[in-house]
């Protein structure tokens, strides 16, 4: 094997971290709509306090905070691969430059998505529930 080649396994684990680099933020925001809110929605149309034995405040808090970590991982690891990518991506290699455009894409993406999971995260835990 040619030392400047990659294995087949490092190219998927190297792909799928930039598929996850592109996409974490978006489905670690779809998580967080349906733990956070729909869980405080439903309590509040129940009107339930709790759900499973455990406070809905508490879920909603766990709706919030797992989701934001795994956007900021996700945008870390699209900051990594712009990184790594962007300086090979002027080379002859044109798949160099499609992954840098994948990273750039994570990048803001994730930016975005991090931030309207924490400003829905703010309005759940500082409004009180069911209030109309």
């Amino acid at each position: 094997m040619d030392p400047t080649e990659t294995s087949p396994r490092a190219r998927r684990v190297g792909g799928g971290l930039l598929w996850f680099a592109a996409l974490g933020g978006a489905l670690s925001w779809t998580v967080h709509l349906f733990v956070a809110w729909a869980t405080d929605e439903l309590a509040c149309a129940s009107g339930h306090t709790t759900l499973a034995g455990f406070p809905v405040k508490g879920v909603v808090t766990i709706g919030v905070v797992l989701p934001a970590l795994v956007a900021a991982a996700a945008l870390a690891t699209a900051w990594l691969a712009w990184r790594r990518t962007s300086a090979a991506a002027g080379e002859d290699d044109p798949r160099m430059g499609r992954a840098a455009l994948l990273a750039v894409v994570g990048l803001a993406a994730n930016t975005l998505f991090l931030a309207i999971i924490i400003a829905g995260g703010v309005s759940l835990l500082v409004f009180s529930a069911c209030q109309r």
